[in-house]
Order: structure tokens, then C-alpha cells, then sequence
């Protein structure tokens, strides 16, 4: 670890570093950090030992970047993040570390909402982040609201919902159809959500397998994009049936 940091140190030289690491700022970072964790996120579910631990490699580098420049601005280190979350870790399992009676992921659920109340949070959406991925974010703020009690009591009713934003999409306007597919989409993030499914997952799970198919279409017949749409249809048939 070390190591790391004194090459991050390097890199970030202004006058003997490297020309693409000096100019670069938390902004222009945080992108790379998105996409190395995604790739951390694919080799666990490729299984690929070898890979994840070179993606974990790429992942602790986005966190050495962004502490080298918190650094350089005089904010916080490495140390400071590893010390912020050791705490964090042992605050937020008192049964473990601080001798409380029981534990459980309610109590993980109560101390942090204790913590965002002693930021000054107002919401019980207060603290979902912005930046995270659409589907993802649409669950965590139901899961937020569902906890204060505003929630569909069986998925019934989550279900009846998609219904209903349907039928509002194919009424819309044009220019209200952007809007009505968007709630379409929250009201379909609620169902799994009531069904007990993760939809990030479940949706890179049907990306994984279109991309599958559709690639046995293209090595079954090299002319496949040439093929009227009947033709493409019986080979993505053949292609689910293989």
C-alpha cells in the first residue's frame, strides 16, 4: 500500500509527474471510478479470480487518486479514509465491537439513519446518492419511503401500478412520453423490489443473455444483417431453443 501511494505521489509531481495524472481533478476522475467498480462488479459475476483481483487493483487505485489530490488540497489522506471508515464499520456493529447485546441488519438500518439525522438530514431520502446509476437509485429511494411506511402492503398493488403507467404512456403526448416511460420504469423497479429481486441485477442478467444470443445469430449465419426480419426471427428461435 505504500508503494501505491508514493507512486500516486509521483504521478501527481507538478514538475517531474505525469502529464495526463496532474491535470486531473475530482470530476474528471469520478467517471473512472464508476467504471472500475462496474468491472469489479462483472469479474464477480464471471467468477474470474485472476481478473477480479486485478480490478480490485484498478478499483483501490481510483481511491489512492482521489485521497493523493484530498491531499494535496490540505482536506484529508489515505489514512484519514481508512481510519474514517474503520470507524464507521465498528460504530455501525455495536454487537460486535462495542459489547451491545444484539445486532442485525435493523440495527445497521437504525444507526444510519442516525447518522444522516446528525448531518441534518430533513428527508428520509436524504443521502441517496445523485450519481448512482438510474434502476439502482429508483430502488434505494423506494426502500427509503417504504421504511416510513408508504409502501405497497403486498405486490399486488406494485404490480397493478405498471398497468396503469402504461396505459399513461400510450395516452401521452409526445412530448409527455419521456416522463410516462420514466414512471413506467420506476413503477417496474417497484414490482421486483416487492418481488424480492434485485433489478440491477436482473436487467445485467438479460443484458448478458441478449448479448449471448444475439452473437450465436451472428456466428450461425455470417450474412445475418442481410437477413429480412423473418429470417432473424427464426434464428434467435433456434438460438433460445439451443
Amino acid at each position: 500500500m505504500d508503494r501505491l501511494v508514493e507512486i500516486m505521489a509521483r504521478l501527481r509531481d507538478p514538475v517531474s509527474g505525469c502529464e495526463w495524472d496532474t491535470v486531473q481533478t475530482f470530476a474528471t476522475i469520478a467517471p473512472y471510478t464508476i467504471e472500475e467498480a462496474y468491472e469489479v462488479a462483472d469479474a464477480c459475476e464471471r467468477g474470474d479470480m485472476a481478473d477480479l483481483k486485478d480490478e480490485l487493483g484498478d478499483l483501490l487505485l481510483q481511491v489512492v487518486f482521489h485521497a493523493r489530490m484530498a491531499e494535496e488540497a490540505g482536506a484529508f489522506d489515505l489514512s484519514d479514509v481508512a481510519g474514517a471508515i474503520s470507524d464507521k464499520m465498528e460504530r455501525r456493529h455495536p454487537h460486535i465491537f462495542l459489547g451491545r447485546a444484539e445486532g442485525g441488519h435493523h440495527l445497521w438500518e437504525q444507526i444510519k439513519a442516525e447518522e444522516r439525522g446528525a448531518k441534518g438530514a430533513v428527508s428520509a431520502l436524504d443521502g441517496v446518492a445523485i450519481g448512482l446509476p438510474a434502476l439502482l437509485r429508483a430502488e434505494k429511494l423506494q426502500k427509503r419511503a417504504a421504511r416510513t411506511g408508504f409502501d405497497w402492503p403486498d405486490p399486488s398493488g406494485a404490480r397493478a401500478k405498471i398497468d396503469e403507467e402504461l396505459a399513461e404512456v400510450e395516452a401521452a403526448p409526445p412530448e409527455e412520453i419521456a416522463e410516462e416511460i420514466g414512471d413506467l420504469l420506476f413503477a417496474v423497479v417497484n414490482w421486483a423490489r416487492k418481488l424480492g429481486i434485485d433489478p440491477e441485477a436482473a436487467l445485467r442478467a438479460a443484458n448478458s443473455k441478449f448479448e449471448r444470443r444475439f452473437k450465436a445469430m451472428e456466428a450461425a449465419d455470417e450474412n445475418f444483417a442481410s437477413l429480412d426480419l423473418d429470417a432473424q426471427e427464426q434464428l434467435w428461435q433456434q438460438v433460445k431453443r439451443a
